[in-house]
């Protein structure tokens, strides 16, 4: 079996009287595509907030690599090799495709953003920065200010702003949100592409696109992992059929 890059133990976190996760374990392992898939309200994305960092548990721990990083501010986690993309884009839209994974790059580094034209000149910066828009498509894109790419360019943006931080983990907050048919099969493109070389823990509603993509399926209702196994695992346990799969609707 693979190593488990990522290892969650109970985690738990409650806002008032709503339990959110709930006593959650998984593991993600190394060089996997393991999605996380439930019914609105499941915990998903406060899941991926406490992994990050942005959210701290009430109880449990989160170990990656090794090392217990439950304490880990989120600068702290992404210089370990941890990367987060959202449900709505964070990109700044009046700089170039190119500027803003150079940024990227520079905030990892631990440096303070420095005026956008100093940025684009210098090699350290840019040179990752286009390295990870051509994994991506988006090399001829470079010099494109974000705000005149589609919407589809703008998940493909964030996830090389992402990758340009060399990460160890990838956090993908729902990468398909708002695509066209034509834009999620070119995502699906990527993130196959991706596979094997990163290891990514991906939260998304298409089922189409999680059963294409994913390695290992981990099923949340209520905050708690009901089923988690190899795609068809998943497609064959009732309680998940009943649970969400047969059920109309999406994922938060």
């Amino acid at each position: 079996m693979t190593e488990a890059l990522l290892k969650v133990e109970n985690l738990r976190k409650s806002f008032g009287g709503v339990l959110a996760t709930d006593n959650l374990s998984l593991a993600v392992e190394t060089g996997q595509i393991h999605a996380v898939i439930g019914p609105n309200g499941a915990g998903k994305t406060t899941m991926i907030a406490q992994l990050a960092g942005a959210l701290s548990s009430d109880s449990g721990r989160v170990l990656f690599d090794g090392e217990d990083i439950s304490a880990l501010a989120p600068p702290a986690r992404s210089r370990r090799g941890i990367a987060r993309t959202f449900q709505i884009t964070s990109i700044f839209y009046e700089f170039t495709a190119l500027e803003n994974v150079a940024l990227a790059v520079q905030a990892h580094d631990g440096h303070s953003f420095r005026f956008w034209r100093e940025v684009r000149n210098e090699g350290r910066l840019t040179d990752p920065a286009q390295a990870a828009l051509e994994t991506v498509g988006l090399a001829g894109r470079a010099n494109i200010v974000a705000r005149n790419l589609s919407h589809g360019e703008h998940r493909q943006l964030e996830i090389a702003m992402a990758l340009a931080t060399k990460p160890k983990l990838l956090l993908l907050d729902e990468p398909m949100a708002g695509m066209g048919a034509e834009e999620t099969q070119e995502m699906v493109s990527i993130l196959k592409r991706l596979k094997g070389d990163h290891t990514i823990l991906l939260i998304e509603h298409d089922m189409d696109a999680v059963f294409a993509l994913a390695d290992k399926i981990t099923v949340l209702v209520y905050g708690n992992s009901i089923a988690s196994g190899t795609p068809d695992e998943i497609r064959a346990n009732e309680e998940v059929r009943t649970a969400y799969l047969g059920e109309e609707g999406t994922a938060n």
